[in-house]
């Protein structure tokens, strides 16, 4: 599907985050209106968000793949011979090259969120998944019946266009997107790697996540502490930790927090140190894992009285 010009955010904005599973929480679009941003250290990586009522595509191709999910309405578009519709809550595929058109198929328009995935970036994920050179991937259907790859391809969206979120965690959501799209729609089943336990190698990320927890740290580079693939290393994490390792990340973060309110910083001061966007991202992300706000910490301390990071 073709991705409009209508509106652009300007550099640095993002629009509210989406749910997990639905549509981003924002005014119902009642015309047609998009909104397209590019991830520089995901290789200008492409996202757009839009809804379509009167938008009609001519005939085109992208470079990239296209890969959306459509959250409200439905979308007809020419693919490979025939016309295709994609009702609610389906996975769109168009590989990368293809021609293909797009409208609407109903009165009051179209939702969905896109990803536009380079060719590279999904071999890349597909070669981690089986451990050995594979070719291009190939995705033989147009529109699928696919729910989670729907769900991480939306988690996805939100995360890539959140500005609270850690590169860790966008490039993350990312690689679990484009992991299930391949494991499940592309057109060769790929084996995956075996997953060893890797106690040590996990032990090592752990140790660096804890040493650098307040900068910015790319998967690629636990990827080589640990001497493990990205796809691999995000695998055996979890196995093992029971998290995955953004979301250590986060706790590794709102630990240092802790040490930094109970020695009497100011909480905007915590926050940005402690590599939170600003103090509002700070504070939730405090409250989901603690019980309680950085204030009512800081008072809890003065107090004698500590909580356990949950």
């Amino acid at each position: 599907m073709g991705r409009s010009p209508l509106t652009r955010p300007g550099p640095g904005t993002y629009p509210e985050r989406v749910s997990e599973t639905g549509p981003p929480r924002q005014q119902r679009l009642k015309r047609d209106e998009a909104r397209l941003w590019r991830v520089p250290f995901l290789g200008g990586l492409e996202v757009l968000q839009a809804r379509f009522v009167k938008q009609a595509f001519a005939r085109h191709t992208h470079e990239e793949f296209t890969v959306g999910v459509v959250h409200e309405g439905a979308a007809e578009f020419w693919n490979r011979g025939a016309e295709r519709v994609a009702p609610p809550g389906s996975v769109m595929m168009i590989n990368a090259d293809e021609v293909t058109t797009g409208h609407s198929y109903v009165d009051e328009g179209y939702l969905h969120l896109v990803l536009y995935p380079t060719a590279e970036q999904l071999k890349r994920v597909a070669e981690q998944m089986t451990g050995k050179r594979v070719a291009t991937p190939y995705f033989p259907q147009s529109v699928a019946t696919a729910p989670e790859v729907a769900q991480r391809l939306t988690t996805a969206h939100r995360v890539l266009t959140d500005p609270a979120a850690s590169r860790l965690s966008r490039e993350s959501a990312l690689q679990a997107a484009l992991a299930s799209l391949v494991a499940e729609l592309m057109e060769e089943r790929l084996p995956l790697a075996r997953v060893g336990q890797e106690r040590r190698a996990v032990r090592e990320v752990r140790a660096y996540l804890d040493a650098h927890a307040t900068e910015e740290v790319a998967l690629e580079e636990l990827a080589q502490v640990a001497g493990l693939s990205p796809f691999h290393l995000s695998r055996v994490f979890r196995q093992e930790v029971g998290l995955p390792p953004h979301a250590y990340q986060v706790q590794a973060r709102i630990r240092q927090a802790r040490v930094w309110i109970a020695a009497g910083w100011s909480l905007a001061d915590v926050a940005l140190a402690a590599g939170f966007s600003d103090q509002s991202a700070f504070s939730n992300q405090f409250k989901r894992h603690v019980g309680v706000t950085p204030g009512q910490d800081r008072r809890r301390s003065r107090a004698g009285v500590f909580g356990r990071l949950v």
